[in-house]
């Protein structure tokens, strides 16, 4: 029998971790395309390390920290009453290491994109860094931050590795579809494994379907101007 409270609770963490990424990764994509820091190389090899590293060890590593019986748990837990293993909130933060790079990625590749001569031609009228980052470079790079959103959106959505590390099995509240699908097949009940792996298929396509269009139509466009 289907469940909604899997598709419900993924939905919304995937949502989550994109709006929190969005923000976080707006000024860290800023500082990676622009800074000219000697060891620069090790941040972004650090922001990238989810890229390769097996979702398995980074989740391990995120259930010791998270543990109220080592020390970044235990101040979680006694300063700010809050347990990140085995519970949703937990599920958010660990989505939004795993997922960074996604979204760190794009948009540092669309603030490289910008042509130095617009960067120069806002501060020689006197524009201010965080005015030319809202007025000229976030407006230009409309593409790349779609293409972010669209690429952590999809990956949490499928996050499997990470999410039942951190967050084990709990229906309601950390049983996300990817988890839900792994329990039917242990169970053997491949009817229903099949039908929640069809939804989250079609969905997926759905949303890629709709951003690559977005972006054909925004292209079409730019050639015709």
């Amino acid at each position: 029998m289907l469940e909604t409270a899997p598709f419900y609770l993924t939905v919304k963490l995937a949502l989550l971790t994109t709006m929190i990424l969005f923000v976080l990764s707006i000024p860290l994509g800023y500082w990676l395309a622009f800074s000219r820091f000697r060891v620069k190389f090790m941040v972004e090899a650090l922001v990238s390390l989810p890229l390769v590293l097996p979702p398995t060890v980074l989740g391990f590593y995120l259930l010791l920290a998270f543990s109220p019986e080592n020390a970044l748990g235990k101040f979680l837990d006694n300063y700010f009453d809050l347990r990140l293993v085995f519970t949703f909130p937990g599920l958010v933060v660990a989505s939004v290491i795993y997922s960074l790079p996604f979204m760190v990625q794009p948009l540092k590749s669309g603030f490289a994109s910008i042509p130095k001569a617009w960067l120069d031609a806002a501060y020689t009228m006197g524009k201010s860094r965080r005015v030319t980052l809202r007025r000229v470079l976030l407006p230009n790079m409309k593409n790349a931050m779609l293409t972010g959103a669209v690429l952590t959106f999809a990956h949490t959505v499928g996050e499997f590795g990470v999410i039942l590390m951190v967050g084990g099995n709990i229906p309601e509240e950390t049983r996300v579809i990817s988890v839900a699908i792994y329990n039917e097949v242990e169970a053997m009940n491949y009817a229903v494994a099949n039908t929640y792996s069809l939804i989250l298929v079609g969905f997926s396509f759905l949303v890629l379907m709709v951003t690559y269009f977005i972006n054909h139509q925004k292209n079409s466009l730019l050639s015709y101007d």
